[in-house]
C-alpha cells in the first residue's frame, strides 16, 4: 500500500469514527433532552394538581393508613376518607380485593382522582425469601442482593406493592441490636454498594415499570448507633464521625435514585430523627418523600422534645417530613398550625409535590391497576437464586483438619433446633414468607440417598432450656459418624425490638454441645441466626463451623450443597465478630489511640504476678481479660480451596491530588477445587488534620477461579476516594503518607503497599 492510499483510508476510518461519536453525543443529548421535557411537563401537571386541591385533600396526601389483620371488611369510614381524598398512601392492605376497591374510589370519585400508594414491608423477599440483609452482605457480591430484590419486586407487585420498606442502610457496630440482621453490617462502603445494588433491583430499570417499587433508604439518621444495641435508643455521635461513617449509605441511596427515605425512631444527638432532616435536602437536593417511622412523630412527645401532639406535628413537618405513618397528627393539628401561622400552605404545597412526583414516577396516574398474577411465585428461577443467595452468604468460620466438606462419611447424624424449623429459617420481618415453601437442612439431607441421615432435635426450639431431649440426641450421634449440629436463635430473636445482652446461643445449646463433644464424635456447628454469636464457651468444642445467618426459602439445600463439597464456601463477615458481649463495640476501622496494642507487649490478666506493684504493666488500648482481638474479624472467611496474590503493582508511588491510582494484583488458585476469592483494598491514612482510622475498606472484587488457574484484577481509584470530613466541614484529600493492603480480611497484612500523595 502506497503511503497516500495508507492515509487516505486513516482519515476516511477518522472520519467515520468521528461520525459514529457525533451521532452518539447526539443521540444521548436527545435523550437526556427527552427525558428533561418529561420531566417539565410532569411537574407541569403536578403544579396543577396542587392548584386544584383543598387544605383538607393537601393534609390528606400527607397520611399514611393501614388496617389491622384483625379486621376482615374494609371499614366504611377508611372508604370514606379515600373519597374524600384525606389518605395519600396505604401499608399492609394484603386483601388483593381491598386494594383494588381503594385505588378504583381514589381513581374514580376522589376529588381530583390521585391514585394510592401500596406499602409493605419487603425486606429480604416476599413469598421467595432471601437471606437476611447481613447475610446477603456476606456474599460481598453486589449483583446477588439486586437480583434478590428484583425477584421480591416481582412477586410484591403482584399483590399491589409498589412501596417497600428497604433497604435499612444503618450502620450496625453493636450485635446486641436486634436490627443489625436487617443491615449491611458495619462498614459504609460496603453498605453504600449494597445500598446502590438493593435500589436498582427494587426500582429496576423503569420505576413506572408495573413490577417495580420505589425504595425507602432508612432509618435517617444514626439509628444503628443506638446506645447499649437498645432498640428505639438514643445515638449521640460527634459531626466527624456522622459525616465519615454513618451518612455515607445514605448519599448513596440518593445517589442511586432511591425515591423515598425514612426517619429513624430514635433521637440523634438530642433531636428526634423525624423532627430533623439535616442534609438530604438542602446538601444532598434528594427530591422524592420522607416517610415517618410507625408512629415516630407522635413519639417526640415521649423523647421530651415536643409537649403534646399538636407540637410534635409542628415539629415534624417544619423539618418538611412528608408523610406521616399511621399517626394522625398531621390529620389533627396541620389546618391550625397553617392558620396560626407556624406553617404555611405554601410549604405545604411543597411536601404534597414531593408525593405527587413519586405517584408520578411510579406510573400510577397512568396505571393505578395491578396484575393479579400468582405465578410469578416461587418459579425455579426464584427458588435458583435464593439457593444461591443462601450459598454465597454462608461464612465458614472454622474448618479443623479440613472436617469439611464431607468425604467419606456416610452416616450422619443431624441434631438441633434448627434442623427442621421451616419458619426459623426464613429470619426476621418475613410477614409474608410461607413455612410451607422452607426447604430445611434436615429435609435436603434425607433425600439424599449417598447418606444415611438419623435426626434427633434435642431441643425443641433455640430457646428450650430443657434436657429431656439429650439422650436422644446422644444415642443418635454414638451411631453416626459425623454430627451436623443446627444451632442458633429463633427468628423472632432478632429484628426490630429484639435486642439482646447476651448474644450466647440461648437455652440449652450450649450444654447439648458440651454432651455431644463428649462422644468424640466431630462436630459441624451450623449457624442460623440474625446476628453473630458468642462462641467463646463451645468454640473448642466443635471441629467447623457455617455461619448462614436465617438462610430463607432455599436454606436447607444451600447448605447441603456446602457441606458436601458441591461448591465451596465464599462469605465474608461484614461485621466484626466478638469473643464476648464485653468487646462491643467493636470494629475494624476504629482509631488507634495514643497508646494503640502492641502484641508482643500484651500482657494478660493471667499472666500478672500476684502482689504486682501497681503499673500499667505495659497494657494499652484492650481488655485484660479478652485481649484486644475478636473472634474473627470483618472480611473474614475460609474456603475449601487456597488463594494467593501476587505480583503486585501500583501504577504510581507519589501521585498528585486529583489523580486516578489503579492497584493491580494476580489472583492464583492455589488449591484443588473451583472457589471463590473476595480481594479486599484496604488503606490508612497515616496522618491527618483529624484522626484516622486504622484502616478503611476501599474496594472489593469477588471472584471465581478453577485450581491452577489464576487472573489479573485492578482496582482503579482517585485520590477523591481518600477524603474524610475534615474540621472546616468539608471534604477533603490531604497529601501525605497513606498505606494499602491487598488483603483477606481486615487483620491482613501481609501485602502491603507504601505511596506519598503529594500536592
Amino acid at each position: 500500500m502506497t503511503q497516500t492510499r495508507y492515509y487516505n483510508k486513516l482519515f476516511y476510518v477518522l472520519l467515520f469514527f468521528c461520525l459514529c461519536i457525533s451521532i452518539y453525543s447526539c443521540n444521548t443529548e436527545e435523550k437526556q433532552a427527552v427525558k428533561d421535557r418529561s420531566q417539565d411537563a410532569i411537574e407541569i401537571k403536578i403544579d396543577s394538581i396542587v392548584s386544584k386541591m383543598s387544605l383538607e385533600e393537601k393534609i390528606g396526601q400527607t397520611a399514611q393508613r393501614g388496617k389491622s389483620s384483625r379486621v376482615k371488611e374494609l371499614p366504611p369510614e377508611l372508604k370514606e376518607a379515600v373519597r374524600k381524598g384525606q389518605i395519600g398512601s396505604f401499608l399492609n392492605i394484603m386483601n388483593k380485593e381491598d386494594a383494588k376497591e381503594l385505588q378504583r374510589i381514589a381513581i374514580e370519585e376522589s376529588p381530583n382522582h390521585i391514585p394510592l400508594i401500596f406499602a409493605r414491608d419487603v425486606i429480604h423477599g416476599f413469598k421467595t425469601i432471601f437471606p437476611i440483609p447481613l447475610g446477603q452482605a456476606a456474599s460481598f457480591n453486589p449483583e446477588i442482593v439486586e437480583k434478590g430484590s428484583r425477584i421480591a419486586a416481582i412477586e410484591a407487585t403482584t399483590n399491589g406493592i409498589r412501596w417497600t420498606f428497604a433497604p435499612m442502610l444503618d450502620i450496625s457496630r453493636d450485635p446486641r441490636w436486634g436490627r443489625i440482621a436487617e443491615s449491611a453490617g458495619e462498614d459504609p462502603y460496603l453498605t453504600s454498594i449494597m445500598a446502590q445494588a438493593y435500589i436498582k433491583g427494587f426500582q429496576g430499570k423503569d420505576l413506572s415499570s408495573p413490577n417495580s417499587m420505589a425504595a425507602c433508604a432508612k432509618h435517617f439518621i444514626g439509628y444503628g448507633a443506638a446506645e447499649g444495641g437498645r432498640d428505639y435508643n438514643t445515638a449521640n455521635i460527634n459531626d466527624n464521625l456522622l459525616h465519615n461513617v454513618y451518612l455515607k449509605p445514605f448519599k448513596s441511596a440518593v445517589e442511586a435514585g432511591s425515591a423515598t427515605f425514612m426517619t429513624g425512631f430514635n433521637e440523634l444527638n438530642g433531636i428526634p430523627a423525624s423532627g430533623n432532616q439535616y442534609i438530604l435536602r438542602d446538601q444532598w437536593g434528594f427530591d422524592g418523600f420522607v416517610v415517618s417511622d410507625w408512629n415516630s412523630i407522635l413519639e417526640m412527645v415521649n423523647h421530651g422534645y415536643a409537649k403534646d401532639e399538636k407540637q410534635a406535628a409542628e415539629k415534624a413537618i417544619n423539618a418538611m417530613l412528608d408523610m406521616e405513618m399511621t399517626s394522625i397528627t398531621y390529620q389533627d393539628h396541620l389546618k391550625t398550625l397553617i392558620e396560626e401561622g407556624k406553617f404555611s400552605e405554601k410549604q405545604l404545597d411543597e411536601i404534597v409535590k414531593n408525593i405527587l412526583r413519586v405517584k408520578f414516577k411510579l406510573g400510577l396516574f397512568k396505571n393505578p391497576y395491578f396484575d393479579p398474577d400468582d405465578s410469578v411465585l416461587y418459579t425455579q428461577e426464584h427458588l435458583d437464586a435464593a439457593k444461591l443467595a443462601a450459598i454465597e452468604s454462608t461464612v465458614l468460620l472454622k474448618n479443623n483438619n479440613n472436617i469439611l466438606p464431607l468425604k467419606n462419611k456416610r452416616k450422619i447424624a443431624i441434631v438441633g433446633p434448627l434442623a427442621d424449623a421451616p419458619h426459623e429459617q426464613l429470619g426476621t420481618w418475613t410477614f409474608d414468607g410461607e413455612k410451607e415453601h422452607t426447604v430445611t437442612p434436615f429435609d435436603a439431607f434425607k433425600k439424599d440417598s449417598t447418606f444415611v441421615v438419623s435426626f434427633a432435635r434435642g431441643l425443641e426450639f433455640s430457646r428450650d432450656k430443657s434436657t429431656k431431649g439429650f439422650q436422644e440426641a446422644i444415642t443418635t450421634a454414638q451411631k453416626s459418624e459425623i454430627i451436623l449440629f443446627f444451632a442458633g436463635e429463633e427468628a423472632i430473636l432478632s429484628g426490630e425490638a429484639h435486642s439482646r445482652a447476651n448474644i450466647d446461643l440461648p437455652g440449652a445449646q450450649e450444654a447439648l454441645i458440651t454432651e455431644l463433644h463428649k462422644t468424640g464424635k466431630p462436630i459441624v456447628l451450623v449457624l442460623m441466626a440474625g446476628r453473630p454469636i458468642t462462641l467463646t464457651n463451645i468454640i473448642d468444642k466443635v471441629d467447623a463451623v457455617l455461619m448462614t445467618w436465617h438462610p430463607g426459602t432455599m436454606g436447607g439445600p444451600a447448605i447441603k450443597e456446602l457441606i458436601t463439597g458441591n461448591v465451596s464456601p465464599s462469605g465474608k463477615l461484614p461485621i466484626t465478630w466478638p469473643k464476648e458481649v464485653g468487646q462491643i463495640p467493636i470494629h475494624y476501622n476504629h482509631k488507634n489511640t495514643g497508646r494503640p496494642v502492641i502484641p508482643e507487649e500484651f500482657v494478660s490478666m493471667d499472666s500478672i504476678p500476684v502482689g504486682a506493684w501497681q503499673s500499667s504493666l505495659g497494657n494499652t488500648s484492650h481488655y485484660l481479660d479478652t485481649g484486644y482481638l475478636p473472634l474473627y474479624p470483618f472480611g473474614y472467611g475460609l474456603s475449601y480451596s487456597n488463594f494467593t496474590f501476587s505480583d503486585i503493582q501500583i501504577s504510581s508511588k507519589e501521585p498528585k491530588l486529583g489523580d486516578t491510582i489503579i492497584i493491580k494484583v494476580t489472583v492464583t488458585n492455589t488449591g484443588d477445587r473451583k472457589a471463590k476469592e473476595t480481594v479486599q483494598l484496604y488503606f490508612r491514612d497515616m496522618v491527618g488534620s483529624v484522626t484516622r482510622p486504622v484502616k478503611e475498606l476501599l474496594r472489593f472484587k469477588k471472584l471465581e477461579l478453577k485450581p491452577n488457574t489464576k487472573e489479573v484484577i485492578e482496582f482503579r481509584f482517585s485520590t477523591n476516594d481518600l477524603s474524610f470530613y475534615g474540621p472546616e466541614k468539608n471534604w477533603i484529600t490531604e497529601p501525605g503518607d497513606f498505606k494499602f493492603w491487598i488483603a483477606k480480611n481486615a487483620h491482613d497484612t501481609s501485602n502491603e503497599l507504601n505511596i506519598s500523595i503529594i500536592e
